[in-house]
């Protein structure tokens, strides 16, 4: 039987002036505001909660990065004594997930309820406002995992740069590296298809053309624009297509070392890419995935004779992009402590392996492979 493809979307997307005017829909009810302590005090809160005049609401304001199951737990319990109509997630990716999950065990606990869900997304990274994926961590393992269902897509994605105008420069870069690295591993995927494709190259070119302009300067708000929309393709291209060894890599280092994701993606982009493709040393040329990569460097304008050096051009530039972000190319370089990431190799390695996004990798990698993979990370 030949393998089927499809592709799903949920969420209803809103863009535009007079973005927030979405949420007069939920006046009245009972909301529910997942929430970071950054963004309560900043006047993000403040926007939002003036959209709901005349809900009953309820502010849960204790995200934070790589939402532990604790944070969730809590959220879960206080959410189901609520009982909501709606939960309202502001935040980056972190408060997002954090929402998702308590969003699950509510309706686990709560079956009787129905609960819309809406994402305003405060960084422009990691697409969680469009995909099924959740992203929760296990602290007292030095672990993260994956939660992917289709009950955790959002109904609605509120997408208003004014919410990542303040992003520092190192978190616009951090996160909008992850954008580009979802865009070119759901290009690389084993289970691509042309609707993704298409959503991953817009995405790519716009996060090329777009992010150096926002890490430059963050009050220019049409490069936010194109940046959060770019976050809000990739995100729908990876949630139907699945990303690769690149994510399966970082979450298991961002699990015992707490670096930025995205930070780590693009550390190893570089290394993810010339092993897909086969150019490492002694490795065999994987002419398809090279291909695809080859297409990549050509719809940033890139120029080159044959496809390996398509793919060589597409390193390159990521390369360069690191370079001007000031992201280092190794954990050394990251300040990372290389006898505790030695002793935690084989730690790493398992972790890869049974992390999801590692399945949909073009290039089925062995234990060796990620070994290379990792100490060339470390420097």
């Amino acid at each position: 039987m030949s393998r089927y493809q499809s592709f799903f979307s949920k969420t209803e997307v809103v863009f535009g002036a007079g973005m927030l005017d979405r949420l007069n829909a939920y006046r009245g009810q009972k909301v529910a505001i997942v929430t970071d302590a950054f963004m309560a005090k900043s006047g993000a809160l403040d926007r939002v909660r003036a959209h709901l005049t005349g809900s009953e609401c309820f502010v849960y304001d204790e995200a934070i990065p790589e939402p532990p199951i604790e944070t969730v737990s809590k959220g879960a319990g206080l959410l189901a004594d609520f009982e909501p109509d709606a939960i309202v997630a502001l935040g980056g990716g972190s408060a997002i997930d954090a929402a998702k999950a308590i969003l699950a065990v509510v309706r686990e606990v709560k079956p009787q309820l129905t609960i819309q869900f809406v994402a305003i997304p405060t960084t422009s990274g990691t697409g969680s406002e469009v995909t099924s994926y959740a992203v929760i961590s296990d602290p007292a393992n030095n672990r993260k995992f994956p939660l992917v269902s289709n009950s955790l897509i959002p109904d609605v994605a509120i997408l208003d740069p004014e919410f990542v105008r303040t992003a520092p420069a190192n978190v616009t870069a951090d996160t909008g590296m992850d954008v580009i690295t979802h865009a070119i591993e759901a290009l690389a995927s084993s289970r691509s298809s042309y609707c993704s494709d298409a959503l991953a190259a817009k995405a790519l070119s716009l996060a090329f053309e777009s992010l150096p302009a926002a890490f430059k300067n963050g009050d220019d708000l049409e490069a936010r624009a194109e940046m959060h929309q770019a976050s809000c393709m990739a995100g729908m291209a990876f949630n139907s297509a699945g990303l690769g060894l690149n994510h399966g890599l970082a979450h298991a280092i961002g699990g015992q070392f707490h670096v930025a994701h995205g930070r780590l993606n693009a550390m190893l982009l570089p290394l993810v890419i010339e092993y897909n493709a086969g150019l490492s040393e002694g490795a065999a040329f994987c002419e398809k995935t090279a291909d695809v990569y080859a297409r990549a460097a050509t719809s940033l304008g890139l120029r080159f004779p044959s496809i390996k050096m398509g793919v060589w051009a597409l390193i390159h530039a990521i390369e360069r992009l690191n370079a001007q972000f000031n992201i280092p190319a190794t954990l050394r370089g990251q300040g990372i402590d290389m006898n505790a990431y030695a002793h935690s190799e084989q730690t790493l390695v398992k972790a890869t392996f049974a992390d999801a996004c590692t399945a949909t990798n073009p290039r089925k990698p062995v234990a060796q492979d990620l070994v290379r993979l990792l100490r060339r990370l470390g420097g």
